[in-house]
């Protein structure tokens, strides 16, 4: 007996493919969208589900492409002891494995409320295997939240590593890279982050420090294809971002500060590299964080304000040239909370020149493809994800944020939330 038909009819539907929203029809069985009627008047059959999208806008789910579902803050849950350089006593009551669990799916619940159907990590807070077990439970049905890559957590490569037994030496040269890969692949990471520079947070300069050499970089390029994992990296300086491009990693985040030869070299490269700036918490650190002790001369010393004017300047450049560069990114700090992600899309707007529409297009087709999964488009055989919104996100972004106006929200063929006023069966 064949699944029954989900059908959203006489909506304004945006494909993710960039173009216009055009009045269509959106046909979904099982878990996969069957066709998109252009035009709509698709006919109806006993059995039909039908989603009432008149004066709606139909729309893929949202992808957040540098998510950190272990961070402890999110709306209605903030926690300003993870809150860095301000107050790091988070890492003193660290949560048991089991309690930082608990966080991640409450999290995943939040991020998937606002729209996110699927999300790319960043890295785990710890290394505790929490985003893979996370992961594997909302595969199963067993939790709700966006499917998701799984990352390690971040490696700095310093040469004292903290544990639980207190500080103890940690390699740091091509074998010792190497290793760290292994293992992370072995627990079913499916990307491993590292920190291929340091950053202005921890100390003045520290952005302009690279922490791995050359052949450290060129250990793990090589190892994470012999293990089959992905490559992620933090890096804000033109060295770190070249030994990234060069050295075959999938998303480099920030990347704030390249120069001509980096932006050349990210050109070149562009078909397989995804950029995710983290704009958000640039944002909120320079305008949004007096409440938690981050106020303008903090920000300054931070080098959150030098970092958000380079990316104004660097970003409409990378825009022009084509370069795959995707929202979100550093939600889950108490200034910039798990759960605001779609602000993004309205950074994306005023600060990088993007259109509305190129700046959902980053957050649904681009997304797909950074997961390298069959999502972030509404076209047959793609993964039957889809918001039904109040508004137009075609024209305003910032239409997203506000929960209430999704009034639909499927993940996979399934309502995870559903206006019933909208829904009817077909006689």
């Amino acid at each position: 007996m064949p699944e029954q038909r989900i059908l959203f009819l006489d909506g304004k539907v945006f494909d993710g493919s960039g173009g216009p929203a055009v009045r269509a029809d959106v046909v979904v069985r099982g878990e996969k969208i069957e066709a998109v009627v252009v035009g709509g008047g698709v006919r109806t059959e006993p059995g039909d589900q039908i989603v009432d999208c008149t004066g709606k806008t139909v729309m893929p789910g949202m992808i957040e492409s540098h998510c950190h579902l272990t961070f402890p803050s999110a709306v209605g849950h903030l926690d300003p002891s993870f809150n860095p350089p301000m107050d790091v006593s988070f890492f003193h009551h660290l949560p048991s494995p089991d309690e930082l669990l608990e966080i991640a799916k409450r999290n995943a619940r939040i991020l998937l409320d606002q729209g996110f159907t699927s999300a790319y990590s960043a890295g785990s807070l710890t290394p505790v295997p929490t985003e893979v077990i996370l992961r594997d439970l909302i595969k199963a049905g067993a939790t709700a939240g966006p499917r998701l890559r799984a990352a390690s957590f971040e490696r700095d490569n310093n040469p004292v590593k903290m544990g639980p037994d207190g500080p103890r030496e940690q390699g740091t040269g091509p074998d010792a890279v190497r290793s760290f890969i292994r293992e992370q692949a072995a627990i079913g990471f499916d990307s491993v982050k590292l920190l291929l520079s340091n950053d202005d947070v921890f100390f003045e300069g520290g952005s302009m420090v690279t922490q791995y050499s050359p052949e450290a970089a060129k250990a793990a390029g090589e190892q994470a294809r012999e293990s089959g994992v992905w490559l992620n990296c933090h890096a804000q300086n033109p060295e770190s971002i070249k030994l990234a491009v060069t050295n075959g990693f999938r998303s480099i985040y920030h990347c704030s500060y390249a120069d001509q030869e980096a932006i050349d070299l990210l050109d070149e490269a562009k078909d397989s590299i995804f950029l995710s700036p983290a704009v958000g918490i640039m944002w909120a650190n320079v305008h949004e964080g007096e409440e938690f002790g981050i106020d303008a001369a903090m920000a300054e010393t931070m080098g959150s304000v030098k970092s958000l004017e380079a990316m104004t300047r660097l970003y409409p450049e990378l825009r022009r040239r084509g370069l795959r560069v995707l929202p979100g990114g550093d939600y889950g700090f108490p200034n910039n909370p798990m759960g605001r992600n779609a602000r993004d899309l309205e950074l994306f707007v005023e600060l990088f020149g993007y259109s509305p529409l190129e700046a959902l297009k980053a957050a649904t087709f681009y997304g797909g493809q950074v997961l390298e999964l069959p999502v972030g488009l509404l076209a047959p055989e793609y993964l039957a994800d889809v918001l039904v919104v109040d508004g137009d996100p075609t024209q305003d972004v910032t239409v997203l944020q506000n929960a209430a106006n999704l009034a639909v929200i499927m993940q996979g063929g399934r309502f995870h939330k559903r206006a019933e006023q909208l829904t009817r069966s077909a006689a």
